[in-house]
């Protein structure tokens, strides 16, 4: 046999490999779960706030970006693996190529470019995701312990501007900072959970957060114990929840419905068990529901977090 009839059928093999890997691929990408509507989104769940789409932008940017170098990079593997393998007529060491500079500067200035891109967005979209207002609509400490969440609505329920005096001891933990933008006169509700509990309209486990469509909310993050995060899947955000440490970001919920949130920080043994949910209503059920709670005796707050000196608790200057 001619050497180019041999070079020819070593490479039938290999190219009866390479269509068997993508028609195998080509499976696994069409028989996923995923609609056309969900394709776009990226694994991503349809955002339910103002703020939501950033995040999803920034996410389908990264995600192509990502691609647009795998496809480099496999393109460059298999034109490599196609074009330049050994075969049985070619036994002859390859040129070996060292210390070429433009090649060199070319694979080191390129990842800065890309790493230096991603950095810009991802800062640029940080600082906007985590300005909160002066005067929010509504205010809620969210309080995390094992293994559960505790929700405290910082709201003047009763209209009495004048109640309470001074910063219930549940909440003194929170730095003045963040309690300024708690309306005047705001006695407050609360709602706290456990782990058994289940929302009596879908059986989801764990208390429910209610929350006012079209219309912000700032989240102010206590812990009493670990470290735990919060996050409500839908809204694409989540925050760590920190001991002696009060986090906090808002957002406007633009879609009613009961979404599912969970801790996303490994916080003990029944960490899989800190699970929440979130009803979003019309402002109107949203008052009507704290009036419900006042109705119960909920009034008042549970404690927010561990008791701190105060300079500690006001050592950060900074704000958002």
């Amino acid at each position: 046999m001619s050497p180019n009839g041999s070079d020819r059928s070593s490479r039938r093999p290999v190219r009866r490999k390479l269509l068997q890997a993508l028609a195998a691929g080509a499976v696994l990408a069409t028989a996923t779960g995923c609609t056309s509507k969900d394709f776009p989104r990226l694994g991503m769940p349809t955002p339910a706030t103002e703020e939501a789409p950033r995040i999803l932008s920034l996410w389908q940017g990264s995600w192509a970006a990502a691609l647009a170098v795998g496809v480099l990079v496999w393109g460059l593997i298999l034109w490599a693996v196609m074009f330049h393998r050994r075969t049985r007529t070619k036994i002859d060491v390859p040129v070996q190529t060292r210390y070429n500079m433009p090649l060199e500067a070319l694979y080191t200035v390129v990842p800065i470019i890309i790493v230096s891109v991603l950095f810009y967005f991802t800062a640029r979209d940080e600082n906007a995701l985590l300005k909160t207002s002066k005067k929010p609509d509504h205010v809620v400490n969210v309080v995390g312990y094992q293994w559960s969440w505790g929700f405290n609505y910082m709201e003047n329920v009763d209209g009495n501007p004048a109640s309470p005096k001074a910063t219930p001891k549940e909440v003194s933990s929170i730095p003045n900072k963040m309690l300024d933008t708690v309306p005047k006169g705001a006695e407050g509700v609360y709602d706290t959970g456990t782990p058994g509990e289940r929302n009596p309209q879908n059986g989801n486990p764990g208390p429910t957060l209610w929350l006012p469509k079209g219309e912000s909310v700032e989240f102010i993050l206590t812990s009493r114990d670990v470290i735990h995060s919060f996050w409500v899947v839908p809204f694409l955000m989540k925050m760590d929840v920190i001991p002696g440490h009060a986090n906090r970001f808002e957002v406007t919920p633009n879609r009613e419905g009961t979404f599912k949130g969970k801790c996303a920080e490994l916080c003990g043994v029944d960490h899989s068990r800190m699970l929440f949910n979130v009803k979003v209503v019309s402002p109107e059920r949203y008052q009507q529901h704290l009036k419900d709670l006042a109705k119960k005796g909920q009034t008042g707050y549970i404690p927010a977090g561990i008791a701190q000196t105060d300079p500690a608790k006001n050592a950060e200057t900074k704000t958002q």
